[in-house]
């Protein structure tokens, strides 16, 4: 069983050459988060993730959550992790310093949930369910339930979970039926939810659902969904805790993989109904739920690079100890194999592209955040929205290949639980599906930020990846790598207007989307890692971290970017022979 070590050079290049952290501090107007401060942070977050979090990762996954009359109770030694974890302050990082947060960039808590979830993924989908919580009650909540909730949730003392699948809905927000009915200054809340991450647990004294219900006078469909806050325990005026609410996981799912993670069936209001309070406007409940989901798409996307990230560690340690057989070079471990590089320098290069997507992401969400004039604020609300569902439908799907090229470079003992290996492709596998499949991030990356943007988004992004292709050619070492990256660029222009021509055709649509999106993710990975290798080729002969970057982009480039013409191929024919076969035969 490996160790887990946080990549933290790779982090502090990102964060520092790829985003510009130190622009990103000085539009949100944290000048203080100096490069010193950034490794400390870094450093001590690697530590507690090494040290702490990580040797729990294999014991919780073999012993589960923990359910008896109708109580959830988390993997032995998670409670006692999560408590050293809030103590440090890491769930707050980035939330508001008026709530006890410290008003640090979004991309920088990214990086420390990236450490997190390599180190243990079930125990972080906790703090990540919670910072989506927040999200939601400081953007569209009043103020009395914001200073009722959001100081124990910001330092983790309480944690939040999101509430909107019901078992005849899944995906179909407008078939759900969970009620609320008015009583008093709040509602009484009545239905069931299902697939609730965290939904239950003793790690803190206090539980925050938020929950999509109708009222009596809502409309049909999803203009008809209001959001409610519902806690498990009541809040007094003073700010302690009150009465028990009607607010119980009826039980945990039995899953294929992040087994210390409990996914709960809640049940609202099994006896009097389970006190709720309105957030926002009635009816308006999904638009305010979203601001949720986009924080936790980009989450599960860090999911992805995290997962990855541990998966390659793993099979870079075993491939040096394992020796087995004559390589070409000798007798030694079975890194020297051609083959066994192959699949470990794939998984480096989708591990480092998906990492460059996913902070690049997250920065656009601080400059979206940042006090800045209106045309600027919303040329970065449009490259967050354009960006989310490649960084998350992307880089999730890239896991399923990393954590299984994981298990297959340790061979036959890859399919070993004891190994670990294993574990990761198992918990990998929820990633492209929640919080939106990888089909939803498709349709959304094509129809809503694509075709009805009218492309102005994708213009912006193509221009900037047009001035960074400008510079990376003056770097004469990286030739062969821009080289790809332009003929990519032009390939990909020409079928942004094929895309365009078929807008209107739901079923060319409907069957390209994930190839699009999936092509997309290529093109821009290629370019990220480009821009990082014009930024290491100069200093190629300092060290070997950058020489490094540089053939980990030239791999890219040579192994991963060739499929995105086969994808964009695959787009030339449609739908094709897709819906040929009537469905009765299928």
């Amino acid at each position: 069983m490996s160790d887990y070590r946080a990549p933290l050079r790779d982090i502090r290049f990102n964060l520092e050459e790829v985003v510009d952290l130190a622009e990103v501090c000085t539009a949100i107007g944290n000048e203080d988060c100096d490069p010193e401060i950034v490794s400390a942070i870094l450093e001590e977050a690697g530590r507690l993730c090494g040290e702490e979090i990580a040797p729990l990762n294999h014991s919780c996954d073999q012993a589960g959550a923990g359910f008896a009359d109708r109580a959830v109770t988390a993997a032995p030694g998670l409670k006692g992790a999560y408590q050293h974890f809030i103590e440090g302050g890491w769930g707050g990082l980035s939330e508001s310093p008026e709530f006890g947060g410290q008003g640090l960039p979004k991309v920088l808590s990214g990086s420390i949930q990236e450490m997190t979830q390599s180190a243990n993924l079930a125990f972080s989908l906790c703090p990540m369910l919670s910072q989506g919580c927040i999200e939601a009650i400081t953007l569209h909540a009043s103020d009395e339930i914001k200073n009722t909730y959001l100081p124990k949730l910001v330092t983790g003392e309480w944690t939040g979970t999101m509430n909107l699948t019901e078992p005849q809905a899944g995906s179909d927000l407008a078939a759900i039926r969970t009620k609320a009915e008015p009583d008093g200054d709040g509602y009484r809340i009545f239905g069931q939810k299902i697939f609730i991450t965290w939904g239950d647990h003793d790690m803190t004294d206090n539980i925050i659902h938020l929950v999509l219900a109708r009222l009596p006078d809502a409309p049909a469909g999803v203009k008809g969904i209001s959001l409610f806050v519902v806690p498990k325990y009541l809040v007094n005026e003073d700010g302690s805790l009150g009465e028990r609410n009607d607010a119980y996981a009826a039980s945990i799912e039995h899953k294929m993989g992040i087994h210390a993670s409990p996914t709960c069936v809640m049940a609202f209001g099994d006896d009097e109904g389970a006190m709720g309070y309105l957030v926002g406007e009635p009816h308006n409940g999904l638009v305010y739920m979203f601001s949720m989901m986009n924080n936790a798409r980009l989450g599960v996307g860090m999911q992805g690079v995290a997962i990855s990230e541990r998966a390659y560690q793993q099979a870079v340690e075993y491939a040096k100890e394992r020796v087995q057989g004559m390589t070409v070079s000798g007798q030694g471990g079975i890194v020297k194999h051609p083959d066994v590089r192959r699949m470990l320098m794939t998984m480096r290069a989708a591990t480092e592209a998906s990492r460059s997507i996913l902070y690049t992401a997250m920065a656009a969400v601080d400059e979206a955040h940042a006090g800045l004039d209106a045309e600027a604020k919303a040329r970065a609300n449009r490259r967050v929205a354009l960006l989310t569902p490649v960084a998350k439908g992307w880089a999730t799907e890239m896991s399923l290949e990393v954590t299984s090229l994981g298990v297959q470079v340790h061979g036959g003992m890859g399919f070993i639980e004891e190994t670990g290996a294993a574990q990761h492709q198992r918990d990998a596998r929820i990633l492209p599906i929640y919080e939106g499949t990888t089909g939803i991030q498709a349709a959304d990356l094509i129809g809503r930020k694509y075709l009805r943007d009218n492309g102005v988004a994708m213009t912006e992004l193509l221009e900037d990846i047009k001035q960074d292709l400008e510079k990376a050619q003056q770097v004469v070492e990286i030739a062969d790598i821009t080289s790809a990256v332009a003929a990519s660029l032009t390939r990909y222009q020409g079928l942004l207007e094929d895309i365009k021509s078929n807008g209107q055709d739901a079923i060319w649509v409907g069957s390209t989307a994930t190839n699009f999106m999936m092509l997309s993710g290529y093109v821009w990975g290629a370019w990220l890692l480009m821009k990082s290798a014009a930024i290491a080729a100069p200093k190629q002969q300092q060290e070997p971290f950058y020489r490094n970057k540089v053939t980990t982009a030239r791999v890219f480039c040579e192994q991963l970017l060739p499929r995105a013409e086969a994808l964009a191929l695959s787009m030339s024919y449609g739908a094709g022979a897709i819906m040929d076969i009537p469905e009765e035969e299928l």
